[in-house]
């Protein structure tokens, strides 16, 4: 097949009205970029002409090549925008990582950043957050919804150039909020700092999103939705609403990159953390669970345990998170039935966060034994196990007198990595490994070997970082708390501080043995992705292909 011939099978009749579209938003940034009062918008406003003006003349090529003719449909399933989103979750990943690591050195090295302000902690550490949770979670949330809905519904990804725009468009949002982050702009709330402009776009791309997985579905040959596809559906509908509220601002100048929330004292902390509870409940729980209830039955081969209690796991979860934000402002200027509410319904979180754990683990009932020869099934049900761990200690936590110790220590950073790294990480890499075979059409991994590899050197450095923040966050907690015989403060701000380090030693030595064990896994998948197989003792049975 030629190449124009290919052009024309995948050519969208809308390519030379969204070139325009490009075209105009590329001069409306060379406006803005020229009219900047502040560097930040300048550098991003380039950013933006840049990707703007790729994309005006990439489309604008190909209503040209296909010169009026009627684009052909393809077959099969869109895969070719799902390798692209494998990829960038490695590399975003990678980089998350590396930033962690970075920054939790500067926690025991102060001196570490020689008083340069790009990389201190306070610009690193909204650029490491960003970076696992949106970078690294947000591409592989992407790529494995595509794949999942798919494969469920039997049909192909709704939209020719829409899945593109999704991760392109995704992709130069996690470059302008990095920037924006390291140049200093940051509208200083958790889990939601890009400033107005990179919001805005953000929120067009997440649209573009829900509207392709909403038109995959509808067009469906498979006449039931898959849970997977719930969980999907809910994490991307309700990041969308939370996304909107908490982000509503007033910018000072369209040419300026600062802006000020619409809300104010106790309602705008309220606001924050009902987000940002809520992106901890659908973007980095539900979302992932949607993961664990297609690749754990697929890699096992058994059918998921009950797919009653999934029903029941997804309503109850989604009813329930949505009301449990307050814990986070206990012993706040919010009102005390409030406080009282989200820890209520914290505690209530307990029944349908183990049912589904419960459900995951108990899927592999009569295969238990695979856990012995697989490594990547191993890693996703160790996963399992932590998703337990972490919404048991997350209710204990709200409970407001384990708060009132627990709160603003080291114990709560101990918390959501033990969530993070192993339950989010693990699940992550787990279909990562899954994936990467299947669509590549490879027999298997490159290496088992090193999955085993990485997966016990990532298990150690888990353990280290979960364990060394929960001890060294009690023991802050209780030097805070501490009373001399005449009532005052038995020690300073800045002993506990010292008492901290070598627990922040711990912690870095943790995160780097995660981030070795995250080299590894990319240097398996790129020999997988490139056909390479390794000779291996260890017994494996090729692969068999996702289909449904």
């Amino acid at each position: 097949m030629s190449s124009k011939s290919m052009s024309l099978s995948i050519a969208s009749p809308f390519d030379g009205m969204l070139a325009l579209v490009f075209a105009a938003a590329f001069l409306g940034a060379l406006v803005v970029g020229g009219r900047a009062v502040d560097g930040p918008m300048a550098v991003h406003a380039a950013i933006f002409a840049l990707a703007f003006l790729t994309a005006a003349i990439f489309l604008g090529q190909r209503a040209v090549m296909a010169n009026g003719a009627i684009a052909t449909p393809e077959t099969g399933y869109s895969d070719e925008v799902i390798k692209a989103g494998v990829i960038s979750s490695v590399f975003w990943g990678i980089a998350g990582f590396l930033v962690g690591l970075m920054i939790a050195l500067e926690m025991c090295f102060p001196d570490l950043s020689h008083g340069l302000p790009w990389i201190n902690f306070g610009r690193l550490r909204p650029v490491h957050t960003s970076a696992v949770i949106f970078a690294f979670g947000g591409n592989v949330l992407i790529s494995t919804s595509f794949y999942v809905v798919q494969r469920t519904c039997r049909t192909r990804l709704a939209g020719l150039i829409a899945p593109w725009f999704v991760f392109w468009g995704y992709q130069l949002f996690i470059v302008v909020a990095a920037t924006g982050y390291v140049l200093g702009v940051t509208e200083a709330r958790e889990y939601a700092e890009p400033e107005w402009y990179a919001d805005i776009w953000l929120t067009v791309v997440w649209v573009v999103y829900l509207l392709v997985f909403l038109a995959t579905l509808a067009k469906r040959k498979e006449p039931h939705i898959y849970v997977a596809n719930w969980f999907y559906l809910a994490f991307i509908a309700t990041v969308a609403v939370l996304h909107l509220v908490n982000n509503a601002s007033l910018p000072v100048t369209i040419f300026g990159s600062k802006s000020y929330s619409a809300f104010a004292g106790v309602q705008d902390a309220l606001t924050q953390w009902w987000y940002g509870h809520n992106a901890v409940g659908f973007f980095l729980t539900a979302g992932f669970l949607g993961i664990m209830y297609y690749f754990v039955p697929k890699r096992a081969e058994r059918p998921v345990y009950s797919y009653r209690l999934s029903i029941v796991h997804f309503w109850a979860l989604i009813f329930l998170y949505i009301w449990a934000g307050p814990h986070h402002l206990l012993y706040t200027a919010l009102p005390e039935w409030a406080q009282t509410l989200g820890m209520t319904f914290s505690i209530m979180l307990w029944m349908p966060s183990w049912g589904g754990m419960i459900n995951g683990l108990m899927t592999l009932s009569g295969a238990w034994d695979k856990l012995r020869t697989d490594p990547v099934l191993r890693m996703m049900v160790v996963a399992i196990a932590f998703y337990g761990m972490s919404t048991f200690e997350g209710p204990l936590m709200s409970i407001k007198t384990v708060n009132a110790l627990s709160h603003y220590t080291e114990w709560g950073i101990g918390h959501v990595h033990s969530g993070s790294l192993g339950w989010v990480g693990y699940i992550s890499m787990g279909a990562l490994y899954c994936m990467v075979p299947w669509l590549w059409k490879r027999p298997r991994l490159y290496s088992l070997q090193l999955v085993n590899v990485h997966f016990w050197i990532s298990t150690i450095g888990i353990v280290l970082y979960i364990t060394s923040m929960w001890v060294g966050g009690i023991l802050q907690g209780l030097m805070w708390r501490a009373y001399d015989n005449l009532g005052f403060l038995q020690y300073s701000f800045i002993e506990t501080v010292e008492a901290m380090h070598p627990f922040y030693l711990i912690r870095a030595l943790g995160g780097s043995l995660f981030l070795i064990g995250a080299l590894i896994m990319a240097y398996n998948l790129w020999r997988t992705a490139r056909g390479d197989e390794r000779v291996e003792t260890i017994a494996t049975a090729p692969l068999k292909p996702a289909i449904a």
